[in-house]
């Protein structure tokens, strides 16, 4: 157990008041150090903020940072929405301030076993599919990080976890140097984030931090179905632990159960551990995609690499209805069913999605956009969507990418764009809102876009 003495007195700057900010400074200031918090938005912006942080001990610098505020700290600790390539960052590195990330910072003072969970699309799933099956097998489990809470809060609880399960996202990656995980499961790579990121190659490095640290120790669960992950399995900083592959391809079982993993075949995973096969049946299984296979498999190996019994896990896999805004089931009307898929925000996840329908779907897209490529989508559009919806920042650039392998719309609100998505339909037809897109140009989050998106599907006749 740590005495963070070494905090006592120390001048920490939190950059960023969101919901990670928040936590850091209370953990901060519980512990004894001088904070600042800087944030680039106006005291009026950040009022929900600042009432949460009411009685904490902390002087702030709103409506924009000065490097003299950077530069009289001995750390600097960025919320995950910081970019760390900031000019101002790099001036306070030169002059000896150490800069790092909430998520860096906060898991130096764990004790207990990690699994981080990344990938581009199905960490929250699998992270949720895992903490259900180990809580359901006795285990106390603490789940934060980019899902949840962040690690500065459970570091404030004074809590004691049998097992801490993160959701790490590249963001948090960028500036993880000492991050020593248990188990490592990356469900997929595919462009994301080019807002962000200058090139994939930006990305992929940002994720392959989350191997900085492994050892002999370390076990490694990864898709043998993404070519990209397969592809980071040959750094050598992966081979130096145990590496579980898990698939949907029946031809790999014979070459994953010789090293351990799991397989499905014919609506059962395979799954090798230890010494001995075991099976797990997914005829029950409620949540749509084939995708949802590859969520459970993986979770299936971080569940039993941490003791959990083969009935808990049985049971989480017959009762699991998935997470809301992930291919969630609306509703009903005319013989019309309606999907919320608000989640899917990049071209990757949009092909998961439509992949669990057949054809016949009307597909709304658009949102922020972020300088994605979305050329990848053409066959399965041409395949499967009926009519293509085109709303937000982005519908030009999707347009030009895709607009001609579907009857498409370009719509200029979000509620016109529900509302001719619903008058296209037909008897037998899906609507679907996978946006392919951040939600920012419009909403605050893919939560808020997702329940607003029901609340109108829901006043259909």
């Amino acid at each position: 157990m740590h005495d963070y003495t070494d905090l006592v007195g120390k001048k920490v700057l939190v950059v960023g008041l969101a919901k990670t900010g928040v936590a850091l400074s209370k953990f901060l200031v519980s512990r004894g150090a001088e904070v600042t918090v800087s944030d680039h938005k106006s005291k009026a912006e950040l009022m929900n903020s600042l009432e949460d942080m009411e009685g904490v001990n902390v002087k702030y610098e709103l409506g924009g940072h000065t490097p003299r505020t950077f530069l009289a700290q001995d750390l600097i600790v960025l919320s995950p929405g910081i970019s760390p390539n900031l000019k101002l960052f790099d001036y306070a590195r030169s002059q000896g301030v150490k800069v790092t990330g909430e998520f860096e910072f906060a898991s130096s003072y764990l004790d207990e076993p990690v699994v981080a969970i990344t990938g581009t699309n199905g960490k929250t799933t699998t992270c949720d599919l895992l903490v259900k099956m180990l809580v359901e097998s006795g285990k106390k489990v603490w789940v934060g990080g980019n899902f949840g809470e962040p690690l500065s809060s459970y570091l404030m609880s004074g809590e004691k976890a049998d097992v801490i399960v993160a959701e790490v996202s590249s963001f948090q990656l960028e500036h993880c140097e000492r991050f020593t995980p248990t188990n490592v499961i990356f469900t997929n790579l595919a462009e994301n984030h080019m807002d962000r990121y200058k090139t994939m190659e930006e990305y992929v490095n940002a994720k392959r931090r989350i191997f900085f640290n492994t050892h002999q120790g370390t076990t490694s669960i990864l898709n043998a179905d993404d070519n990209a992950v397969v592809e980071l399995a040959r750094d050598p900083s992966v081979q130096r632990g145990r590496i579980f592959y898990f698939s949907r391809k029946p031809s790999l079982e014979p070459q994953i159960m010789n090293i351990g993993g799991a397989v499905v075949i014919k609506n059962r995973v395979h799954v090798r551990t230890g010494p001995e096969i075991e099976y797990f049946d997914l005829s029950q299984v409620r949540v749509k995609g084939s995708h949802t296979q590859e969520n459970m498999m993986a979770a299936i190996l971080g569940a039993r690499e941490h003791g959990a019994t083969h009935e808990a896990i049985q049971k989480v896999i017959d009762t699991y209805t998935g997470l809301p805004h992930r291919l969630e089931y609306v509703r009903r009307v005319g013989g019309v069913e309606f999907f919320n898929d608000s989640k899917a925000t990049n071209v990757h996840a949009v092909i998961r999605s439509l992949s669990a329908f057949d054809d016949n779907v009307i597909l709304i897209m658009g949102g922020k956009d972020t300088n994605l490529n979305y050329i990848a989508l053409q066959e399965i559009i041409r395949r499967k969507v009926k009519n293509l919806i085109l709303v937000g920042e982005a519908k030009e650039r999707i347009n030009r990418d895709i607009g001609d392998y579907s009857e498409t719309f370009l719509i200029g609100t979000f509620e016109e764009a529900i509302l001719i998505a619903y008058q296209k339909s037909r008897i037998g037809d899906t609507v679907l809102l996978a946006p392919g897109c951040s939600s920012f140009d419009i909403f605050d989050s893919y939560v808020e876009r997702g329940n607003y998106y029901k609340e109108l599907v829901n006043r259909f006749k």
